[in-house]
Formats: structure tokens, sequence, C-alpha cells
């Protein structure tokens, strides 16, 4: 089991999740609304390897402020978090908005990672950081109160996007990302929270193609190929299809069986892409 550590970043404390191991480290980094806990089926398959994982501010035990969220503030809070465990030469390893903000760590602390493996980040196309996301606030009505983890499972279970997931990671998203309250749970990410974070996906301060351009270590884009169904709010991938290029040493890899939520829908597919990054590592 994992020994959770606490930590204080930029004013605000973040929940650390640490699997002691070999190094070189990996350190996951989470979508949004989702928690460090999800990870934990790629990590089973990843034995003896020294992992961390970080709940980032307003998710799952990080501190959470009422809004705004701009996304600079997830990646600072990253790198600040590597500083403090003297993080070196790691894998980094982000889905979705945590592509992001392990993108944005690396540049603002580069000895901190040796390579990037960024799971349909949201990274858009230039042209499109415009403005606020118009249609994010849908996750400010998403349910909070649950009488318990299998009553979110249950409903859960064969809804889209949830009905393709792993069934264990399935699991482990309710299990572990509910907090009791009273004589119920309400989620660990705050709808309120959750809203104002997609709120501010495509601004133009969350653009951090200026700091993409520093970025020297291999970096590995890993994305979605596949369309969710209609129902499904993140029915393609957010990823510009040309992301890889931008990157000095970029590769890019289209998993056309796979939708946006990769690591909850195949968790094995996305250990081997860590352990091919690790076996080049070892390698060099």
């Amino acid at each position: 089991m994992p020994v959770e550590h606490s930590f204080s970043v930029n004013g605000v404390d973040v929940a650390v999740w640490e699997w002691p191991g070999a190094d070189p480290p990996v350190m996951f980094c989470h979508a949004t609304g989702f928690h460090t806990r999800c990870w934990d089926q790629v990590i089973a398959q990843l034995p003896g390897r020294h992992c961390y994982a970080l709940d980032f501010r307003g998710h799952g035990h990080s501190t959470k402020l009422p809004p705004p969220y701009p996304w600079r503030n997830f990646g600072g809070d990253l790198a600040e978090l590597a500083a403090r465990l003297d993080l070196t030469d790691a894998i980094g390893v982000g889905h979705s908005m945590g592509g992001h903000s392990v993108t944005l760590a690396a540049a603002l602390r580069p000895a901190a990672f040796s390579a990037l493996l960024l799971i349909d980040p949201v990274i858009r196309s230039k042209a499109t950081y415009d403005g606020p996301w118009a249609e994010a606030q849908f996750a400010a009505k998403r349910r909070n109160q649950w009488a318990s983890p299998q009553e979110m499972f249950d409903r859960f279970k064969d809804r889209p996007p949830f009905q393709t997931w792993d069934r264990a990671v399935l699991r482990d998203y309710c299990d572990y990302g509910l907090l009791p309250e009273g004589d119920h749970f309400v989620l660990e990410c705050p709808p309120v929270v959750e809203a104002a974070v997609y709120e501010n996906s495509s601004s133009p301060a969350s653009d951090i193609y200026a700091e993409i351009e520093t970025i020297r270590i291999p970096v590995h884009v890993a994305r979605a190929g596949k369309e969710m169904a209609p129902a499904s709010f993140m029915g393609r991938s957010p990823t510009a299809p040309e992301l890889a290029s931008s990157f000095v040493n970029g590769t890019d890899h289209l998993l056309t069986d796979q939708s946006h939520f990769i690591p909850m829908e195949a968790p094995a597919l996305t250990a081997k892409l860590i352990a091919d990054i690790l076996a080049h590592h070892s390698a060099l």
C-alpha cells in the first residue's frame, strides 16, 4: 500500500502518495476531477518501481480553495513539490490536465525529469486559447452526495464514459474519490472546483507553447484515436494533433483503439508505455 505525505507548496497543502521502490522514480499526475488512486492499477503493473502520485489542489486530500483555478497553478505546484522531494531524473506521467501540468513543471524545473509521457493531454492547438470554456459549468451540476462508494460504482458502471473502464479502476475511482460527511459521502473534488478547472482550460494563460519550446528531454505523446459516445463530454481527444512535433524531442503515439480515458480503460497498456520508457532509460 502507498504511504501518504503532505507538503505545503505555494501556499496550499498537497497530498502526495508514495510507493517505495527502485529509481528512477515515476511521478503520476491525474486529470481534472480525479485523484491519485486512479493510478493504482497502472502502478500495480510496475512492481518494485518507486512511484509518486500527487493530489492537485482542489482534488483528493489536498487544499480546496474557492475558484478561480488557473492551470499554471497546477504545474507550478508540481515544480515546487519536485524541489521539496529533491526529485531528479524522474519519468513524468500526466493524463489530461495532468499532462499539461507535468509539461509546465518540466519546463520550470528541468533537472527533475528525464522523460515525459503525456497521455491525451489537454494541450490544445495554439489558436484555441481564446478565452474561458463556456460549457464548463456542466461539471458544477454533478451529483455530489452519495450514500456509499458502492452506490456510486453501481450508478456509473453502465454509463458513459465509465462503462468502458477497467472495473478495478472504476472501483478505485469510487472507493477513494469520496469523503465521509455526516451520514453520507461527498466527492473529493467538489463540482464547483471541477467546473472552475475546466473553465480555465482554454484561457490564454493556459497556453504553454513558449515553455514547450524549452524542453529538451524525450516527450512521448499518447493520443486517443477513438471517439466516445455523443453522451460523453470528452467525446474527442483534447490534444493538438501536432503537439509532439512542438517538442524538440517529441514522439507521437496515436492509440486508435482508445478513447480519452486511456489509463482507466487500459491500465496494462499504460504501464507498458511507461515500462518502455524506463527500459530505454536503463539502456542509456
